[in-house]
């Protein structure tokens, strides 16, 4: 479980600005979905959240421990994983190192495979690619995926998991969540404005101007979104 008590963030740069305030969210559900407009603070949370970056106040705790001055590393080591949403490339390592390095070990071909298999690449062409310029967008986030799958911690953090991923349906990214959670029972926290993968959440967290401004299950929280053209109002670009 993850707990968020009063945590704000303000930079300073041009002037003092507010992007969090008095954030206090509680996070233990399975699927908990982060929404709102560009600028509304989603990607700073979810950095904050990860470790990327350290709140100018407040409090965060996994599990009951303290982990507000943790690194990125810390938390990861702690239970947390994090998928960018532009995922990273890393020259001269293949695509079977990045799965190891998130499993822990040294797996087996089989392995290795099977987490690839989960979000949609066909194994053999990929498990011995480098990850360099030569793999596109959407096949970086695939293969993120299945390293956060690979990893197994109690907080999966995805920050705008669609993106990139045209070729690959949203029935096939909803069910590797839902497998996830089956296998590994931790909590998955999704940044995310997609009405699909609003659907999912048993919990949606509507932020707005960097204050929370709605909670609730999305049988609460969709009919007050959604405007009758299918596209949500207060969080569309």
């Amino acid at each position: 479980m993850l707990e968020l008590r009063n945590v704000s963030y303000t930079v300073t740069d041009n002037g003092k600005k507010e992007i969090l305030k008095n954030i206090n969210l509680t996070i233990d559900d399975r699927f908990v979905v982060i929404t709102g407009p560009n600028g509304s603070g989603k990607s700073t949370l979810a950095k904050i959240i990860a470790g990327i970056i350290t709140p100018t106040s407040g409090q965060i705790l996994l599990d009951g421990v303290d982990i507000t001055e943790m690194s990125i590393t810390e938390r990861a080591k702690a239970g947390i994983s994090f998928a960018f949403q532009q995922p990273v490339r890393f020259k001269g390592i293949t695509v079977k190192d990045l799965i190891n390095l998130a499993a822990g070990r040294k797996l087996n071909f089989t392995e290795a495979c099977n987490y690839l298999s989960e979000v949609g690449l066909c194994a053999r062409d990929y498990i011995n690619r480098e990850v360099n310029a030569s793999l596109s967008g959407g096949e970086l986030k695939r293969i993120e995926i299945a390293m956060i799958l690979a990893r197994g911690t109690k907080l999966s953090l995805f920050d705008e998991p669609e993106a990139g991923i045209d070729l690959w349906s949203f029935n096939s990214l909803i069910r590797v969540f839902e497998a996830m959670h089956e296998s590994i029972k931790g909590n998955i926290l999704i940044i995310s404005h997609q009405e699909r993968i609003l659907e999912i959440a048993d919990k949606i967290v509507l932020l707005k101007d960097g204050e929370i401004s709605q909670i609730g299950t999305k049988d609460e929280i969709m009919p007050q979104i959604l405007g009758t053209s299918g596209v949500c109002p207060q969080i569309k670009e």
